[in-house]
């Protein structure tokens, strides 16, 4: 009977693999599309926008994390009951810590900037952080990689103190046991994620009632040559960041909770903490008209390299009806 549960438990965890390699890939090809298409337009002296900076440094992050995931989940799953697997599993899983807050930070900025560039306020202070953040976005980006290495730091700093201690960690998926939980991690995970995710709903809301109370105004008007569509698009990216912003933090606060109370790591939870970042990035691919242009580009040449024979004859019957 136990080995009939043993083999269940491997059998599952083998799916979450193969549920953590799709996403891998997916993230892989995504992340690094949004990266290679902005440094690109920058080696080639194009013109690079604060959002293209944020956007690759965002993508650089979290390719990272969806890597250190997906190792994570292989040594959790095939080295599990091996107490040389200790260390490793904590080096990965604090390079996560470090790329989760990065991505938070992130994901802040780029909502600040879109707030300081589309919303229409002209008070002293919005005029002055426009310009300030618009010349000086590269330091930005490094202060976010500096407080995301401060807050890991703290983490880390808990769990080498518990190891001078002699903390022993209980590290078997079988006797888990409900001491090996530090309230540290809840407390430092809650003051590094707190921060950006205010400064984040701070910015969206100001900037979605900012044009929603714009596009009641254009409403109202008589003119009828006002197309609203541009704005409701930029309203739906901000509905759809806030869900995902929202979830990427319940996901990852729900994870810390239950290696808290029953010290074990959920590892379908780390797979779905893994397809937000896809999902989120591939939207702003959609929304992004130049990343579209490019993908749209990628695409057409992976056509026609698969199907070269169909791509030519439709060539011949486009010009045969033009003659």
């Amino acid at each position: 009977m136990a080995d009939s549960t043993e083999g269940n438990t491997d059998i599952q965890y083998l799916g979450l693999l193969v549920l953590a390699l799709i996403a891998l890939i997916a993230g892989l090809v995504i992340h690094s599309f949004i990266i290679g298409v902005n440094v690109t337009d920058w080696w080639t002296g194009r013109s690079v926008t604060p959002v293209d900076q944020i956007v690759t440094s965002l993508g650089v992050s979290r390719m990272c994390t969806q890597c250190g995931n997906t190792l994570y989940a292989f040594l959790y799953t095939f080295r599990l009951k091996s107490l040389n697997s200790l260390i490793p599993l904590l080096v990965i899983a604090f390079a996560n810590i470090f790329f989760s807050y990065a991505n938070f930070w992130l994901t802040s900025l780029l909502s600040v900037v879109f707030c300081l560039k589309i919303s229409n306020s002209h008070t002293r202070l919005f005029l002055y952080l426009k310009g300030m953040i618009a010349h000086r976005t590269v330091y930005f980006i490094g202060a976010s990689v500096l407080l995301s290495a401060f807050t890991c730091l703290m983490s880390f700093s808990v769990v080498t103190t518990d190891v001078m201690k002699g903390v022993t960690y209980n590290t078997t998926i079988h006797n888990l046991s409900m001491n090996c939980g530090d309230m540290h991690y809840i407390y430092t995970y809650t003051i590094g994620a707190f921060f950006p995710l205010l400064f984040y709903c701070i910015s969206t809301i100001f900037l979605f009632s900012s044009l929603y109370q714009h596009t009641t105004k254009m409403k109202m008007s008589s003119n009828l040559s006002i197309n609203l569509e541009t704005y409701y698009s930029v309203m739906k990216l901000l509905s759809f960041t806030f869900i995902y912003n929202t979830s990427y933090f319940l996901t990852a606060f729900a994870s810390l909770l239950y290696y808290y109370f029953y010290c074990a790591d959920l590892l379908w939870l780390r797979i779905v903490f893994d397809f937000l970042p896809v999902l989120h990035s591939s939207y702003l691919i959609y929304r992004t008209a130049k990343l579209r242009s490019q993908m749209s580009k990628v695409l057409q040449d992976v056509t026609d390299f698969l199907f070269p024979r169909k791509a030519t004859e439709t060539r011949e019957n486009i010009e045969v009806v033009a003659l």
